[in-house]
């Protein structure tokens, strides 16, 4: 079904396209000798069905650009599939940009790498970057690994027309990835992301010069923007830094884990920036391993059970305060010791609450007498924590939603600038936070900064971060959410589950209740529907491309359903939101839990649906 010729496996025409799938280009030789082995040997094993499924689909972009497995085959990364990603990239910014040549393109990478596909990072950054010097494009390209918020940052201060970044985040160590930014440093964002799938599929074939890795070593058109960025980084992080002095004479000790990742040197260095002491590094996960060897997944947002060696060494140094990077350094979880010596691993929407009152209570602390407040500026995924709604609404300033992943926000952030708004804060549940708005993206760089001296004040006030999001709630109302997921790898079970709560009881119609819990409204973010508004159509723009319900209740729960972009999962986030006089935390919490099994059961109907439970 496939043949072998010229020495290289090809994509013949003699396989069946399956139903569904596009053919994906000629017949191409592939120089890597390790996927080429890989096709090879599924060829001479007869696993047709393998090849089919290799060779005869694309990768699409996700919530976050490519995002797949290493390995063979038109829906792996690889050296040909990012080879040919880059070309539709060229393509398309010579339409959209006359100065795309003087103006130059940023390529970053993290420090994954595959022995058995010959794919690593930063290989795969020095083919993205060929394509485009062969071409006589500028590129930036960094001359190591750095943190994914570089890349955006980069774009903006070096005005480059759009930048890459080859990383998976905390994606499983097979994983890598391709994230694009625009110009404005964000994410890119529908109309793009299609046009320059087309413009893929109009150059599979491999130009001149597109395998050639040592371009970066040799064209005088790459600039290392290294060390500019990282200077003009920690510069522009002094901008949120408010209590320096207390950060020098703090006690207070960090411990600091980067996950194997990128991290490390970066993080250190913004605690220096801040005026504080290093914290201490995990010395078993401070250096990069693309094996991850002590953690069962690279993803801090698992909690305790993955912060294991950094809750023990905190333990040992007496460091009340554990933070911990992704792998790409894009994301922040942080860990703190409570007074009976437990750990209370704070949830990506706890620590918003504690962001948000930080960020607005210093700018009302720091702004100017004519300052307005009404021109202030938070935002959030709509899956995430009402709780700056909350307080956005109690102090006066806007709270704004946008559909799920960080591109959204980044966009929504960089207009809101451009028309003279202040944004302090913005944030996604799944530990994902912008403080400031030096980087458009995510960044758990200045977020591990930011909270050490969040911790460093409140102690000087005898508080602890713990103690301080109690007192958060108590004013604003108790946000109690719990967030977690399903694994479903057959997508037809998956548009079974949403087509149904479209048609619950007849045609057309979603379900009234769930359990004993009344709706108040449904919002269908795939359709378009939502119930409570006056022409039932939603306010967040349609994404057909991805499953999202989201079901208010009559109690003040708030609960959704959605596909992950990036990962084979079914997600539910659901949260309860009380008034400040709604105090009983233990009756809000065991509200919740009955409405979450509800949900389950009627909803999501795991057995029925062959559904894998989340497992720690």
């Amino acid at each position: 079904e496939a043949a072998q010729r010229g020495g290289g496996v090809s994509f013949s025409g003699d396989i069946q396209t399956p139903p569904g799938h596009v053919p994906v280009g000629p017949a191409l030789d592939d120089p890597n000798q390790k996927t080429k082995e890989q096709i090879e040997s599924l060829l001479q094993n007869g696993k047709h069905k393998e090849l089919r499924d290799r060779l005869c689909c694309r990768l699409t972009f996700g919530t976050a650009g490519l995002r797949s497995a290493m390995g063979a085959g038109f829906c792996y990364i690889n050296d040909l599939t990012v080879i040919q990603s880059t070309q539709g990239i060229y393509k398309y910014l010579e339409r959209c940009f006359s100065d795309f040549k003087q103006r130059g393109f940023v390529v970053g990478y993290d420090t994954r790498g595959q022995v058995t596909s010959n794919c690593s990072s930063k290989k795969l950054a020095k083919l993205t970057a060929a394509v485009l010097l062969a071409k006589d494009v500028p590129v930036y390209f960094f001359s190591t690994y750095v943190p994914t918020p570089f890349v955006p940052y980069a774009v903006q201060q070096l005005k480059a027309v759009a930048g890459v970044m080859i990383t998976a985040s905390h994606n499983r160590k097979e994983d890598n990835g391709y994230k694009v930014y625009w110009e404005n440093g964000a994410q890119i964002t529908s109309p793009h992301d299609k046009e320059i799938i087309k413009c893929i599929e109009e150059c599979v074939e491999p130009w001149n010069g597109s395998w050639n890795e040592n371009l970066v070593d040799t064209s005088p058109l790459r600039q290392d923007p290294l060390k500019k960025i990282c200077d003009c980084y920690m510069e522009d992080l002094k901008k949120i830094c408010y209590h320096r002095e207390l950060n020098v004479q703090t006690n207070l000790k960090f411990v600091h884990t980067s996950f194997h990742g990128v991290g490390h040197d970066y993080v250190q260095l913004a605690f220096k920036t801040f005026g504080f002491q290093p914290p201490i590094p995990v010395p078993e996960q401070k250096d990069p391993d693309p094996d991850f060897s002590t953690v069962k997944c690279p993803n801090p947002e698992e909690g305790e059970s993955v912060l294991e060696l950094s809750l023990r060494l905190a333990e040992k140094e007496k460091a009340r305060v554990v933070v911990a990077t992704d792998p790409d350094a894009d994301r922040l979880a942080v860990a703190e010791q409570q007074e009976n010596g437990c750990w209370k691993v704070f949830t990506g929407n706890e620590l918003a609450a504690l962001f948000g009152w930080w960020m607005f209570s210093r700018w009302k602390e720091n702004c100017s007498e004519d300052a307005d407040v009404k021109n202030v500026y938070m935002l959030a995924t709509t899956v995430s924590s009402k709780i700056l709604r909350a307080i956005a609404l109690k102090e006066g300033f806007h709270f704004e939603e946008t559909l799920p992943g960080f591109k959204w926000i980044g966009s929504r952030v960089k207009n809101l600038l451009d028309s003279g708004k202040e944004v302090l804060f913005a944030f996604e549940e799944s530990i994902g936070f912008m403080c400031g708005t030096s980087v458009l993206d995510k960044d758990g760089v200045s977020a591990a900064v930011v909270i050490a001296e969040m911790a460093t004040y409140l102690e000087s006030k005898n508080l602890t971060l713990a103690q301080k999001l109690v007192e958060i709630y108590e004013t604003y109302g108790y946000h109690i959410s719990k967030t977690s997921y399903f694994l479903c790898y057959d997508p037809p079970t998956i548009k079974r589950i949403f087509e149904k709560l479209r048609n619950f009881d007849a045609p057309e119609s979603y379900p009234k209740c769930c359990g004993i819990y009344n709706i108040l409204h449904v919002r269908d973010i795939t359709t378009g529907y939502d119930s409570s508004q006056p022409n039932k159509k939603s306010v967040l723009p349609v994404s057909k491309s991805s499953q999202m319900i989201t079901f208010t209740f009559q109690n003040g729960c708030v609960a959704t359903l959605r596909t992950s972009g990036t990962e084979p999962k079914i997600k539910y986030y659901a949260e309860m939101c009380a008034l400040p006089e709604q105090s009983d935390r233990n009756v809000l919490e065991e509200e919740l839990r009955k409405l979450i099994e509800a949900l389950i059961e009627n909803f999501l109907e795991p057995d029925k649906n062959g559904l894998v439970w989340r497992s720690v």
